[in-house]
């Protein structure tokens, strides 16, 4: 028998169960509101060169700029060095009854387009601003002669903004300010690189200033898809870091890597650019081998971005890093690709046999000198008649830093006295030191042969690490005679080829092994011989050359002749 339950009790229940249905439709209600909200803060806030405002929600109270010109002020003397240092600056105003003031450094700033600015703020309508709308929004849409210009309601964001050089421009009442670019940087035009000259080519280079860098690549690579993302590194400096790639081209992985671990930066600066940049994200360590190739010419760079590589362009730096590199990348020149094919490979060989002179040579004829048993019929004249007064090792590791010692006076001394400097350390070294027995002839010339082929090498870098090389199997071949060099030489191999310069092979393509990719450092092939790109990049689109085109171009060519 079912016993009805009492008439107030179910009246009980169903008033509790349509108040919860009444609660989560409200609350339903409430966060599809909130989230239509966001979506339309979030649409605002996308609208690209709109007065796009961000949620003030999102921002901590002590973040918040001041609706009242007196309390910002007060927060600038307090967080930007206002009154405390001479170049930071605040312009004050009074337009349709509103105070305005100006914050910019005046040593960034730009007084042509200022004074434009403020010429245009008495155009400001004062029945508009009687009337409740933003005068700062109405100066943003209709008045404002300025190309960049922003919106902001953080005030740190605000004194960043400021100290990289652009102007804040803030109206009492208001809780935003409009960020300006009116800045300029001291500059100074595109010379010759002086660590990559061309015979035929282009003599410009990269300069200290990242959008004239920038411009300079836009310049020779006109592709939609090429990309330039802007990082800024350091709590202090905030420098700016543009990283740039083809969208279509580059490897994503690569681009996700390297954007990490630029963002992954916590230092309080880079002042010297792009050298520490590079230490903090390659983490090269103690290895003298360079992992990324630096350069000073647009085309370069613009090429290897062509083939898939990545560029890093650090403000204040007059070089850019491309990277991943290869040994084999840090030893080719421009030159070869401006002259032609045949032409280009035989300055290639030259160059090789330069390298692997400035490595090998000091190291062999040591061997050869203190050991006759072991020097071939064929190098006869290989050899010292006499040794000298100092052991010729110790002649050797004495010339090496005789040398070193005279490139870095070359470098820190005055222009007007480099060649009187180069003269007399040319006499002291090369004449009188061989005459008083010091050193001999052959140590002078086998030194100086090394030099040469060190001086030839495209990377500075590479150069300095091949001298490091150099003197390892010196003082192998001293140690150990000719087991110590073939050892060393052999430890050197398998070091370097478990090097990866981000996740790439450092000895590509020769370990492991590409026999194709390989002819291409050993030749430099015509142009229409090269249709691909470097497999070590993983690109996107492998082919430079699409078949179809090039044997359609191929006919078309062959009709008109």
């Amino acid at each position: 028998m079912i016993v009805p339950k009492p008439v107030g009790v179910n009246r009980k229940r169903e008033e509790k169960e349509r108040s919860e249905r009444e609660g989560r439709a409200h609350a339903d209600r409430e966060r599809e509101g909130r989230e239509a909200s966001s979506r339309d803060r979030s649409e605002r806030r996308q609208e690209p060169g709109g007065f796009n405002v961000s949620d003030p929600d999102d921002l901590k109270p002590e973040d918040r700029i001041p609706p009242d010109i007196d309390d910002w002020l007060e927060e600038l003397k307090r967080k930007s060095g206002l009154e405390s240092s001479f170049d930071v600056q605040v312009r004050q105003m009074t337009f349709g009854h509103k105070r305005t003031g100006l914050l910019f450094l005046s040593c960034f700033t730009k007084d042509v387009s200022l004074t434009e600015v403020i010429k245009r703020l008495s155009y400001l309508d004062p029945e508009s601003l009687r009337q409740g709308s933003s005068a700062l929004k109405t100066f943003f849409e209709f008045y404002l002669p300025a190309v960049q210009v922003t919106v902001t309601n953080s005030m740190q964001k605000l004194i960043e903004e400021v100290m990289i050089g652009n102007t804040a421009f803030y109206v009492d009442g208001e809780s935003t300010a409009l960020i300006i670019d009116a800045k300029q940087y001291p500059t100074r035009t595109p010379d010759e690189p002086v660590l990559e000259k061309v015979v035929r080519g282009s003599k410009d280079g990269f300069t200290e200033t990242l959008l004239m860098n920038v411009a300079l690549v836009r310049r020779r690579l006109r592709d939609p898809h090429l990309r330039f993302e802007i990082l800024k590194v350091g709590t202090r400096t905030q420098t700016d870091v543009a990283m740039g790639y083809v969208e279509d081209i580059a490897d994503p992985k690569l681009v996700e890597s390297l954007r990490d671990k630029i963002q992954a930066i916590n230092i309080d600066g880079i002042p010297l650019a792009d050298k520490q940049l590079e230490e903090l994200t390659v983490k090269t360590d103690w290895n003298p081998f360079p992992l990324v190739r630096y350069s000073e010419r647009p085309d370069v760079v613009a090429a290897h971005m062509m083939n898939g590589s990545v560029s890093v362009i650090v403000d204040t730096s007059p070089s850019v890093i491309v990277l991943p590199t290869t040994y084999f990348d840090l030893v080719q020149h421009a030159e070869e690709n401006r002259q032609n094919a045949f032409i280009g490979t035989y300055l290639r060989w030259v160059r090789f046999f330069g390298i692997l002179s400035s490595i090998f040579l000091l190291p062999l004829w040591f061997l050869f000198a203190e050991h006759p048993e072991l020097r071939p019929h064929w190098l006869w004249f290989l050899g010292a008649n006499k040794t000298g007064d100092l052991p010729l090792v110790l002649q050797f590791l004495l010339v090496e830093v005789g040398v070193d010692l005279m490139r870095l006076a070359a470098v820190h001394t005055p222009s007007p006295l480099v060649t009187a400097m180069s003269l007399v350390s040319a006499i002291l070294v090369g004449d009188i030191a061989v005459k008083t027995g010091l050193f001999i002839n052959e140590v002078i010339l086998y030194m100086a042969v090394a030099a040469i082929g060190m001086f030839a090498t495209p990377s500075y870098e590479l150069g300095l690490a091949n001298r490091i090389v150099r003197l390892v199997l010196l003082l192998a071949a001293f140690a150990f005679q000719a087991p110590g060099l073939i050892a060393a030489t052999t430890i050197i191999v398998i070091w370097l080829s478990l090097t990866r310069s981000f996740n790439s092979p450092y000895l590509w393509p020769f370990i492991p092994f590409n026999a194709g990719a390989l002819l291409a450092v050993i030749l430099r092939r015509p142009r229409p011989k090269n249709k691909v790109r470097p497999s070590i990049n993983r690109t996107k689109q492998n082919v430079k050359q699409p078949l179809a085109t090039t044997e359609r171009g191929a006919g078309e060519s062959e009709r008109h002749g």
